[in-house]
């Protein structure tokens, strides 16, 4: 009997179809769905052509709001930069017997449902909350504060709601450094100011590039917590795509309003990932 011809994946490719398979079903098929219901004119899916994103980009209520939600996660990543560098910074000068204790600190938000998180901000946050409770108990205001319902309020939420991804991958980074580099610096008579600004830091770049492009993709998108927080007096991208779909029943619109949020992260993604090719080259350089 002739010995069968037919082809063969290699074993790292028919290792990878699973999942390039589970990626096609349900990934790249829902985003082309998409992409096709808004590409139609009515909200009857009549018509067909670029009438939804010319509607969202010739009107500057539209611009604002996806300016807005932009800026919101820019905002978030710095604060969550702001507060995870130390952090993870402090992590690699512990010693071991403590970093695990530190690491499960990191780790146990995630343990918890973003929307029980994000309800724990409303309850701090609200008029007889624990901040404005703490504040009149020490005589240091007479009224509650209006603190929820603020953007300031939204930005702190997600940054903290989103630390975690901001720490890890800085964790990763800053471990993996050589501590005679640093050891180094001090000893040719660089500060440790110095030596953070000019060796820790540049080294632990693509670290920090890997946990901006997490918070800024997720904060951007976090439906639960720009609601519930922003209190609806807030219009993100998010919100705005739901009211489209389920309120006005504009799926066309809704999905417009989608792709080109996805574009606009798109486009962060691909910026962050020159500015790591960039750092890249020059930690090697």
């Amino acid at each position: 009997m002739a010995a069968s011809t037919a082809p063969r994946l290699s074993p790292p490719l028919a290792l990878g179809l699973p999942l390039a398979l589970f990626f096609v079903v349900f990934v790249f098929a829902p985003m082309l769905l998409l992409a096709y219901v808004s590409l139609h004119d009515t909200p009857d899916l009549t018509g067909f052509g670029l009438r939804q994103y010319v509607k969202f980009l010739g009107d500057g209520f539209n611009l604002g709001i996806l300016g807005n939600t932009l800026w919101l996660g820019l905002r978030v990543t710095l604060l969550a930069l702001l507060l995870g560098f130390p952090l993870a910074y402090l992590y690699t000068l512990a010693p071991p017997r403590w970093q695990g204790v530190l690491l499960l600190l990191v780790l146990l938000p995630l343990l918890t449902s973003s929307v029980v998180r994000t309800f724990a901000w409303v309850v701090i946050l609200g008029r007889q909350g624990i901040v404005n409770s703490v504040l009149i108990d020490l005589g240091l205001i007479a009224d509650p504060l209006k603190l929820l319902y603020t953007p300031g309020a939204v930005v702190v939420a997600l940054a903290q709601i989103e630390l975690p991804l901001m720490v890890l991958p800085l964790i990763t980074a800053l471990s993996n450094l050589d501590a005679n580099l640093r050891q180094a610096s001090l000893a040719l008579g660089a500060g440790h100011w110095r030596t953070f600004t000019q060796v820790t830091v540049p080294l632990s770049m693509p670290g920090l590039l890997a946990g901006s492009l997490l918070v800024f993709a997720s904060s951007v998108s976090a439906f639960v917590t720009q609601t519930l927080v922003g209190g609806g007096q807030q219009m993100f991208m998010p919100f705005y795509m739901y009211q489209q779909a389920i309120q006005a029943g504009n799926y066309p619109f809704a999905a417009a309003i989608a792709i080109l949020l996805l574009v606009c992260v798109l486009g962060v993604v691909a910026a962050i990932n020159a500015l790591g090719r960039r750092s890249k080259g020059f930690v090697h350089a």
